[in-house]
């Protein structure tokens, strides 16, 4: 990183993360952000934290990252934003993945050493991949076999 203007810009986005994921702590010394604060507000508050984590993913687009590193970065917004969205578990997830302070890691790191930073994010994705049609399939596989059972216990009448 070459200017002091790229300097001021990571200092925002580090000081946006720890607001976000690490700004308050709790009992016992575990600490939440505001993401997960908002996150607690049914149907929009998910959708603002996920809002305010792109500010992050965009100043990575500013500074130069990767694709992959981007890809990384977005996928673990919407990660945070998704599994975030369920009620209860989703509130535990938010408070303890930390979204944005990972976001704020990748984009260091990759300002750091971006050939480093680029192999270990395309294998990120690859992960991410695998373990979506993996989900995909025991979607369809679940789906089956409630038809399954559904048309046998019809049948059964």
């Amino acid at each position: 990183m070459s200017s002091s203007s790229d300097q001021e810009v990571l200092v925002r986005v580090r000081g946006l993360a720890r607001l976000l994921d690490t700004s308050i702590r709790l009992p016992g010394g575990f600490r939440i952000g505001w993401d997960a604060v908002l996150g607690l507000v049914p149907g929009v508050g998910d959708g603002a934290g996920a809002l305010l984590s792109a500010y992050i993913v965009l100043q990575a687009v500013r500074l130069g990252a990767s694709r992959e590193v981007l890809t990384r970065m977005v996928g673990n917004v919407a990660l945070e934003a998704l599994v975030g969205a369920m009620p209860v578990l989703g509130d535990v997830f938010d408070a303890a993945f930390k979204a944005n302070v990972r976001n704020v890691h990748l984009l260091e790191a990759h300002l750091a050493a971006p050939s480093s930073t680029r192999r270990a994010s395309r294998a990120w994705v690859v992960g991410v991949v695998v373990v979506l049609l993996a989900l995909f399939s025991l979607a369809m596989v679940l789906a089956i076999l409630a038809v399954r059972a559904l048309l046998s216990v019809g049948g059964s009448d």
